[in-house]
This record gives structure tokens, C-alpha cells and sequence, in this order.
């Protein structure tokens, strides 16, 4: 792990671009129901909420893997959320 600041960097990206690849998706196909890309972008909004409270939290007795388990979930979590982007 680079360091914090990078850590918020990419959850900040990555869920970013989770919700950019809705917004195309609903661009790309507009008289789709949008309940389904509608409720990713939610989803990612309170993932991304979850993960920065995560990141602010305090005393944390082994720094290193606390961030890493942070990494980690934000990866799981964006690949599921861009399964669901990829089958709507």
C-alpha cells in the first residue's frame, strides 16, 4: 500500500467510474428502465461512504492490514457492482 491519501484516491475513482459506466449505460439505452442502473449508483454512493468512514477511523492497532482489508473490500466490492452494470 502507496499510502492514505492514494487509498482515498481510488475509492474516490474507482466508484466514480462505477457510476460513469451507469450514466453511459442510461445514455446509451434511454427508454430503458432505469430502476436497476438507479440502484448501483446508490449502492456504490453508500459503499463509498462506508469505506471513507472506514478510512477515518482511530485507533487502529495494526495500521497496515486495517488499510489493506480496506483495499480489499472496495475491490470486491467494485467488481460485483460492475458485474451488475455489465448485465443490465
Amino acid at each position: 500500500m502507496a499510502s492514505i491519501k492514494n487509498l482515498k484516491k481510488d475509492i474516490n475513482n474507482v466508484l466514480g467510474d462505477v457510476i460513469e459506466e451507469c450514466y453511459m449505460w442510461e445514455l446509451m439505452n434511454p427508454k430503458a428502465d432505469t430502476k436497476k442502473s438507479q440502484a448501483i449508483i446508490d449502492e456504490a454512493v453508500g459503499v463509498f461512504d462506508t469505506l471513507i468512514v472506514k478510512m477515518s477511523e482511530k485507533n487502529i492497532e495494526n495500521k497496515k492490514a486495517h488499510f489493506n482489508s480496506v483495499q480489499s473490500d472496495l475491490e470486491a466490492t467494485a467488481t460485483k457492482l460492475l458485474e451488475r452494470v455489465n448485465k443490465m
